[in-house]
């Protein structure tokens, strides 16, 4: 597979799995993820991906890192504060697995240039924190035909999805939501987070992303998994094809 020594070493837990072996771990190294946010739920994401081996990480997000990001967003540090999030992100990867290649978008995605910004990439994740972005995402990765995992959290209960909307009878994000819009009153900052969820949801995601990389395990194409921290509560949902959805009926 083109391994050297140190990286057979690096991923040795990896190779030795029969589910994902040296071949996998080779679809790992060719892979190119577009991560959007590099947030509570980001900054688990690009870590394990990172450490993962993916080859390629496309970082993007308009914001600086601020001292209050610090309860949660693990991937920075006090010395981070007022730099790009992306960069500091990038840094953090580098300096974890210098194997990783990681390009940062310091720009905020939205309706019109999210076809470009995610064009190319083998799949998507968002972890941005409204719906306008999600949906701007989503209705792009469809378009482009391209997997996307959408994850999200709020106080304390988070959700991952899993999403092919172009394909027959598969949903997509839009199908889940329709034309939901960001309450302002409903933020992070105005309702509050503990902050170990989005290490538990964001981890969740990049396994996600991974079984979507080299196929493993049962599909979580279509459903939404919900996680309910006060609870202990893990409940999976399948999540029906709008068949009015704009974004699946432009694909068929």
């Amino acid at each position: 597979m083109g391994f050297t020594d140190e990286q057979l070493e690096r991923y040795a837990r990896h190779i030795v799995l029969r589910e994902i072996g040296g071949a996998g771990q080779a679809r790992l190294r060719e892979a190119h993820v577009a991560i959007v946010g590099a947030g509570g739920i980001g900054s688990p994401v690009i870590a394990y991906l990172a450490a993962a081996g993916v080859g390629t990480l496309r970082v993007i997000d308009p914001d600086t890192v601020s001292l209050s990001n610090l309860q949660r967003q693990v991937l920075f540090d006090t010395q981070d504060i007022g730099q790009p999030k992306a960069e500091a992100a990038a840094t953090a990867a580098h300096r974890l697995n210098p194997d990783c290649r990681v390009i940062p978008i310091n720009a905020a995605i939205d309706a019109g240039n999210a076809a470009t910004l995610l064009r190319e990439a083998d799949i998507i994740l968002d972890g941005c924190d409204n719906f306008e972005t999600r949906l701007a995402v989503s209705d792009a990765a469809t378009r482009l035909r391209i997997p996307l995992v959408t994850a999200a959290v709020g106080q304390f209960e988070g959700q991952i999805g899993v999403w092919r909307g172009w394909e027959e009878g598969q949903p997509c994000y839009r199908c889940l939501v329709g034309e939901t819009t960001t309450d302002p009153a409903r933020t992070c900052a105005e309702e509050g987070i503990v902050g170990a969820l989005t290490g538990i949801i964001g981890s969740m995601a990049a396994l996600e992303v991974i079984r979507a990389l080299v196929p493993f395990g049962q599909s979580a194409t279509g459903k939404l998994i919900v996680f309910d921290l006060l609870s202990r509560r893990l409940r999976e949902l399948a999540i029906p094809r709008d068949p009015a959805c704009p974004a699946t009926l432009a694909t068929a």
